[in-house]
């Protein structure tokens, strides 16, 4: 009898460590690898895009998923998912599932929020897989006509006569309007108010209305509001002008050779995304760069779009990273 009970002892044992391991097996499963989808897209996917509607990355967003619908014949949903300079929007997106129908659009302020932010809930290079550099464009300075003047010299004149009455807009702390801004005043020995938003559209929309002065925003953004008259452009960062905006003198010209601050706009997908599905949408992303639509859309925002993809847009990250994190010791720039 006691051998008995024994031996049903060793035998609940053995099934519970079976239970055990097979359910540590299926939660690896789940975990770290996710069954590809033969036929993606075979349904919609989501683009998480981590700022409001009618910003800068809106403005390649949109046309990029236009282009991806027409090519791939399934929809690209747009997920705005603004606040906290980008980040509430990419923490989200580096919950979703890995299994490529939440894709991440991401700009050079989540390259910057790591210098920044004491804590984040997500890690770009950890928890990220990187696809594509999608879009790069100058940043330009932009100012309200009826508030500053249009003029370069007249315009300094007035922001050293007027030390810290002068203020600017930006799509909030630890982006690249905030660290263009600071480290213009690091350049030019300036002082200029930070206002932080929560996206460059509602910046803009303050900057035409005359609720603040001045912004430091990527030409993609700002390019339709400075041709329709509505914000005039000062400078573009850099050592070269413009191609869409070739009267706006470049900020070598105007003595700041070392100005050359840049907005990007890059795709990711939650790591763990299947290596066959992480092919196709960066084959999806190459197709729609040789696109007559999407070359059109890139050229009327001043913007190029690199051939970058992968481990290679990866590097670039890297790299903008301990660029970023230098500008942020050297300007002493904090989150307001």
């Amino acid at each position: 009898m006691k051998e008995r009970q024994m031996n049903d002892d060793q035998h609940l044992l053995a099934s519970r460590r079976d239970v055990l391991r097979w359910g540590s097996a299926g939660l690896a499963a789940y975990s770290f690898g996710v069954q590809a989808d033969p036929n993606w897209p075979s349904k919609p996917v989501t683009m998480v895009v981590p700022f409001p509607a009618g910003g800068g990355t809106d403005a390649f967003a949109r046309p990029f998923s236009a282009q991806f619908a027409k090519q791939s014949g399934k929809t690209l949903v747009i997920d705005n998912r603004g606040g906290a300079g980008g980040n509430l929007g990419a923490g989200i997106a580096a919950k979703a599932a890995p299994d490529g129908y939440t894709l991440f659009m991401g700009a050079v302020h989540h390259s910057i929020a790591p210098a920044m932010y004491p804590k984040l809930e997500y890690d770009l290079e950890r928890d990220f897989v990187p696809l594509a550099l999608m879009a790069v464009v100058p940043q330009v300075l932009v100012v309200n006509p009826k508030k500053v003047p249009g003029d370069f010299k007249a315009f300094m004149a007035q922001l050293r006569s007027n030390p810290g009455r002068l203020n600017f807009g930006s799509a909030g702390g630890g982006t690249s309007h905030h660290l263009a801004g600071e480290l213009f005043k690091l350049q030019t020995k300036t002082f200029i108010t930070h206002i932080p938003y929560r996206g460059a559209g509602p910046a803009l929309q303050d900057l035409i209305a005359g609720n603040v002065d001045m912004m430091f925003d990527g030409l993609g953004s700002s390019a339709q509001h400075i041709k329709g008259g509505r914000i005039k452009a000062l400078m573009v960062s850099g050592n070269k002008r413009n191609g869409a905006f070739p009267d706006v003198p470049c900020a070598a010209e105007l003595g700041l050779p070392d100005y050359t601050v840049t907005t990007w706009y890059g795709l990711w997908a939650p790591k763990g995304i299947p290596a066959e599905v992480q092919a196709r949408a960066i084959e999806e992303v190459r197709k729609a760069s040789m696109a007559e639509d999407i070359k059109v859309a890139w050229a009327q925002n001043g913007a190029e779009f690199p051939n970058i993809t992968g481990p290679q847009f990866g590097t670039f990250v890297s790299n903008e990273i301990k660029r970023w994190a230098a500008v942020v010791k050297a300007s002493g720039a904090k989150l307001d």
